[in-house]
């Protein structure tokens, strides 16, 4: 190993040593198999994944995507719907068997889950935003995990996140988290579209959002279940380390990636605050 990535490889492990409370947010695409079905096996992984930093007395918040796609599963649409009403229908028929394999993924470990519904003016509220905080703090508190989805069924246009990622960096200011890790289907920011583009090179690590990365991430495209790109993952990277905090983009379906972040280990892209570390 050369000097240069020994050193960042003791960096990382000076870095996560340091999180206490983590939100971790698992996309669509990582949840969902080509089918639309749920991949409850790989759920399984993860969840055994989250368990272990839950016995290791951290304190973890989920944002999950997916109830989207578990809708479409039992609808059987084979196409993401393209009107507000059909999504809304799609999510609150999924949502419910979302949470049914969380709650028994996490009960076989030891563990209960608790499920939180939020939409964008609870953050605008004070009161409201007072009323969620208390909600997850409790459930923490009682080393409940909460699962929090936005609440897509009654959601509209003016009230929307527009993904889950902008969502999942809202909750790390929220609950004052210490990182934010990304779950999706790609190993972490590469130099161009891995999509679109052979010759691509992952960048591992990342201090403050530029404009050039974000030009990058432009020139890629949602996914097709999913409503977020890379885009929508570097504005929430970008609120992020705003607060101070540190975050990850990573590829969910690898094996033990939850495990081998906390262990240091050179896996996905890390994003830093630079001068607060």
């Amino acid at each position: 190993m050369g000097i240069k990535q020994d050193m960042e490889l003791k960096k990382r492990q000076k870095v996560v040593k340091k999180i206490k409370k983590v939100v971790i947010k698992i996309g669509t695409n990582v949840l969902t198999s080509p089918g639309h079905y749920l991949d409850t096996s790989l759920m399984e992984h993860l969840g055994q994944q989250i368990c272990q930093l839950m016995d290791e007395g951290k304190k973890v918040v989920i944002v999950t995507s997916g109830a989207i796609g578990a809708g479409m599963q039992i609808l059987g649409w084979k196409k993401r719907p393209k009107k507000m009403e059909k999504l809304q229908a799609a999510a609150s028929v999924g949502q419910s068997r979302l949470m049914r394999f969380y709650e028994r993924i996490f009960r076989e470990e030891g563990y209960n889950v608790g499920q939180v519904l939020l939409t964008r003016d609870i953050f605008e509220s004070k009161q409201r935003r007072k009323n969620a905080l208390s909600t997850l703090e409790t459930l923490l508190t009682h080393k409940i995990i909460p699962v929090i989805n936005e609440n897509d069924a009654v959601a509209f246009e003016e009230i929307r996140f527009g993904d889950n990622d902008i969502l999942s960096a809202m909750v790390v200011e929220l609950i004052d988290a210490d990182a934010l890790i990304l779950l999706t289907d790609v190993d972490g920011l590469y130099d161009a579209d891995p999509k679109n583009n052979g010759k691509v090179k992952l960048i591992s690590e990342v201090t403050g959002i530029s404009e050039k990365l974000l030009s990058i991430a432009k020139s890629g495209s949602p996914s097709r279940l999913g409503s977020g790109g890379m885009v929508s993952k570097l504005t929430a990277m970008k609120k992020v380390l705003s607060m101070g905090c540190v975050g990850f983009i990573a590829n969910g379906r690898r094996p033990w990636v939850i495990r081998d972040i906390f262990s240091g280990k050179k896996i996905g892209t890390i994003f830093l605050p630079g001068e607060k570390l």
